[in-house]
């Protein structure tokens, strides 16, 4: 009996919208694939591509990225390949009724080689032994899974539990409801980036000749948390408003306001909806209400603005609808422009003004000035309604936690009412504690606050684990939510100094959680571009005659005036981009050393920049290369060859190539020649645009340009699975492992250069290597048996330039589109990827 008869016996094709399946070959590399499922019951269906069909387990709470979670995977029917790419709503009445979408996909491989062909044995027995590893390779789920079957229990229950490696992680996934093919999630609630014009330009065709439904509700885009200001190109840089968000609905006059939960402002805020009521047309605006104190927002003084008659204003710093149109998927810096064209002239209506790319010095500003801190927004985003988006990021001037109330202690002396707080966040169902406040209150914030918890006394601690009473402490029900200001976390969790600002009555206790910087800022680095400031401003070469290679009498005069020949057509690969310094102050047989944070005193012509390093916990100060006297001068210091960053300073996240790296490993560099022209062969299916160059060593490159337009995650994720459909192809000659030990006599396929702060050498770089030789360019006409670098030295390669004129350019002028080279790509290994229309 076919593994699919379960399936199709359970199903009524002329009725159910899913495919009805055979089975098929598999593709080179297997695929995975995560599909949430809103059925009776909502859970996540996690299906594994082997031997022509999807094994298939349904996961109740869905995967988890943390080691610590064990999560119940009941394996169930076979299901068809094609099954992969279905989404779409199973009609009432029939087998697993309700709405599914692709919530995760991708590749993956056996946890014990890379190799698909071998890995699919492993895989086998690991489905009949009941122990199953797998590396995953998703748009969300990435790294080391187990699936282990549970003994004694009933035959299909297994477990399915996350390895702890690099891509562990605390934070929980599910959160991102989006499918990874439209964009939506079940139910359509969440509108992020991507898929979602088309289907809003279809809802237009309903509503009129382009006019899009207005819509409603609408969840506020979050920022992420992250410790360094930065500057960034098309960044825009704004203050970070102290109030409560809120969201404003206007239709002819008439206007809901409502906080991030939905709750009504409407009553609460008048003077702000009148202001609103004298915009015409339609529009839905997102903004913070803030009160002023002494000139500056305070967010003590919007909890009693109408006792002490603050002034409230409505800083308003995006539009997501106006007449008709739906902006959402509009560049943000075309939405501010609209939003201010539109704003009428009122004082309680304030447009949310930025700064363009500078955003260290406004942030030094912000603080002078004792501000809140500071909002840091991508410029060409789209608004990702309801997500705590990469996109918005916060800078905070303080040290400030949401914290839910879970007591009060006794007050000592003239103190009314409540002694000090006690705090609480949730860590997953359960409230952990983090300290008493006592500071910061009024008296008639103390009679207030003793009044609200007094109605929600309750007997026992609500807390996980014990709390030193040092006066008697009345718990209450977790309900209210307060903000506190302090001086840091301690050792222990716990907040030192907490001072009380107010009362959060847009936020649920739930949903209040820890919260510290994102492991991104890393990426966010803080830039410091600057000129030094010693006073010299001429190259002094030294000690020219000094040998730097032994056997072809090679000095430090000619790697000088090499670079001073080539510096026209070397300038603009080293342009912006940070250096690692590699020095052989006495030639390629003395000691040689790195030096990458430069602390002495330069030359003003050269320009350096400031990068936060989280491993040294401080600014490493690197050169950039920007003109020919600074080329010169790192000659002088003895860098032979020139190691850069795939960035550039204006966007250090965002690569400008993707680097395909070929390491012979022992092997011939015919061998070499080989692979390379089956990466340029998986390439073509992709785009024309990726060129080769030689290392100057023994290995070859190829970049694919990109233009700076995605994160590192993002290209190395490519980059692995280019590598690894490269290996599956060539299993005998080629190896993604890491471990050196495991890929003895095997050309290593490294996607792993397409890290932050990872470089390469230069093309035209000399390398420090017997024979002079020079990282160098190619045609993929030259890709053929026989090649070899040694062809290319500081000897030849002028002659060769003066030839060829320089191949290397079109790296910066074309830019590959990775949204569509991954659906080209999907093609290739056998994949059809839905079309969203």
């Amino acid at each position: 009996m076919s593994t699919l008869e379960p399936y199709r016996r359970k199903r009524s094709f002329s009725k159910t919208p899913e495919p009805q399946g055979k089975k098929e070959a598999r593709t080179e590399v297997p695929h995975f694939v995560v599909q949430k499922h809103h059925a009776r019951r909502l859970h996540y269906d996690f299906r594994l591509e082997h031997d022509g069909v999807l094994k298939s387990w349904a996961v109740p709470k869905g995967p988890s990225m943390n080691p610590k979670d064990k999560r119940l995977a009941v394996m169930v029917e076979d299901h068809p390949l094609s099954y992969a790419n279905f989404e779409g709503r199973i009609p009432k009445g029939e087998y697993g009724a309700g709405e599914v979408i692709v919530w995760d996909r991708g590749v993956y491989v056996s946890d014990k080689t890379a190799d698909p062909k071998e890995g699919k044995k492993y895989i086998a027995r690991g489905l009949a032994k009941g122990e199953l590893g797998i590396v995953l390779l998703g748009e969300k789920l990435k790294g080391a899974f187990t699936l282990v079957k549970m003994h004694g229990r009933e035959k299909n229950t297994w477990l399915l539990i996350k390895k702890n490696d690099e891509y562990a992680s605390t934070e929980d996934v599910t959160n991102d409801a989006r499918s990874v093919i439209t964009g939506k999630a079940n139910g359509g609630a969440v509108r992020p980036v991507g898929q979602r014009a088309k289907q809003r330009s279809r809802a237009s065709s309903k509503t009129g000749k382009g006019k899009n439904p207005m819509p409603h509700h609408i969840k506020p885009m979050l920022a992420k948390l992250v410790e360094h200001a930065f500057d960034r190109q098309q960044w825009l840089f704004e203050m970070k408003w102290d109030g409560y968000r809120a969201i404003a609905e206007v239709e002819d006059g008439n206007v809901r306001l409502y906080s991030r939960n939905g709750n009504s402002f409407v009553s609460t805020y008048t003077p702000i909806v009148e202001a609103l009521e004298a915009i015409k047309g339609t529009c839905i605006i997102d903004g913070e209400i803030i009160a002023l104190k002494n000139g500056k927002p305070d967010f003590h003084a919007l909890q009693q603005y109408k006792e002490i008659k603050a002034p409230l204003q409505y800083a308003v710093f995006d539009l997501l609808y106006l007449n008709g149109k739906d902006l959402r998927d509009t560049p943000l810096s075309q939405r501010k422009k609209l939003l201010r064209e539109m704003l009428p002239q009122d004082e309680r209506i304030l447009y949310s003004e930025h700064v363009e790319e500078r955003g260290t010095d406004m942030f030094e500003t912000i603080v002078e000035q004792h501000l809140e801190g500071m909002i840091a927004k991508d410029g060409t985003s789209a608004y990702e309604e309801g997500i705590r988006s990469g996109a918005w990021l916060k800078i905070k001037s303080f040290y400030e936690q949401e914290a839910v109330i879970v007591g009060f202690t006794e007050p000592i002396g003239s103190r009314k009412k409540i002694g000090a707080l006690v705090l609480g966040v949730y860590e997953g169902n359960s409230l952990t504690y983090i300290g008493h406040s006592g500071g910061g209150f009024t008296d008639a914030e103390l009679i207030d606050l003793h009044t609200k918890l007094s109605r929600i006394k309750r007997k026992s601690s609500p807390l996980q684990e014990e709390v030193p009473e040092h006066s008697k402490i009345t718990w209450v029900t977790p309900r209210y939510v307060c903000v506190a200001r302090f001086s840091e976390w301690t050792k222990d969790g716990r907040m030192r100094h907490p001072i009380y600002r107010g009362l959060r009555r847009d936020k649920r206790a739930k949903e209040v959680t820890k919260e510290f910087p994102t492991k991104e800022n890393a990426k966010e680095p803080l830039l410091t571009k600057h000129r030094a400031k010693n006073v010299q401003g001429r190259v002094t070469i030294t000690h020219r005659e000094k040998i730097f290679w032994d056997e072809e009498g090679y000095t430090k005069g000619d790697v000088v005036d090499y670079y001073d020949r080539i510096a026209e057509m070397l300038l603009p690969y080293l342009k912006d981009r940070p250096q690692n310094l590699h020095r052989h102050p006495n030639g390629i047989k003395g000691k040689s050393f790195f030096h990458k944070n430069i602390e002495t005193d330069l030359p003003s012509f050269v320009e350096t920049v400031e990068i936060w390093s989280e491993s040294n916990n401080k600014n490493i100060r690197y050169i950039v290369c920007n003109n020919k006297k600074t080329l010169l001068y790192l000659a002088n210091l003895g860098c032979i060859e020139l190691n850069l960053w795939n960035s550039r300073v204006q966007s250090l996240d965002k690569p400008d190539y993707m680097i395909l790296d070929l390491d012979p490993n022992g092997r011939s560099f015919d061998d070499l020649v080989r692979v390379a022209n089956e990466v340029h062969d998986v390439l073509l299916q992709v785009s024309e645009e990726h060129y080769p160059k030689t290392s100057g060593k023994s290995g070859l490159h190829i970049v694919v340009p990109l233009g700076g337009r995605y994160l590192y995650d993002d290209v190395r994720n490519f980059a692995e699975l280019i590598m690894r459909i490269v290996h599956a192809r060539l299993p005998e000659v080629t190896s993604v492992e890491r471990n050196p030990k495991k890929r003895k006599g095997k050309i290593y396929l490294d996607y792993l250069q397409n890290r932050f702060g990872q470089t390469l050498a230069c093309a035209y770089s000399l390398r420090p290597y017997p024979g002079a030789t020079v990282s160098t360019p190619l045609e993929w006409s030259e890709m053929k048996k026989g090649l070899t670098p040694a062809q290319f030295t500081i000897q030849t390669i002028e002659a060769r330039l003066k030839e060829t004129g320089d191949i290397w350019k079109p790296t910066l002028e074309h830019s590959v589109d990775l949204k569509e080279a991954l659906r080209c790509l999907e093609g290739v290994m056998g994949k059809r990827v839905p079309s969203s229309e």
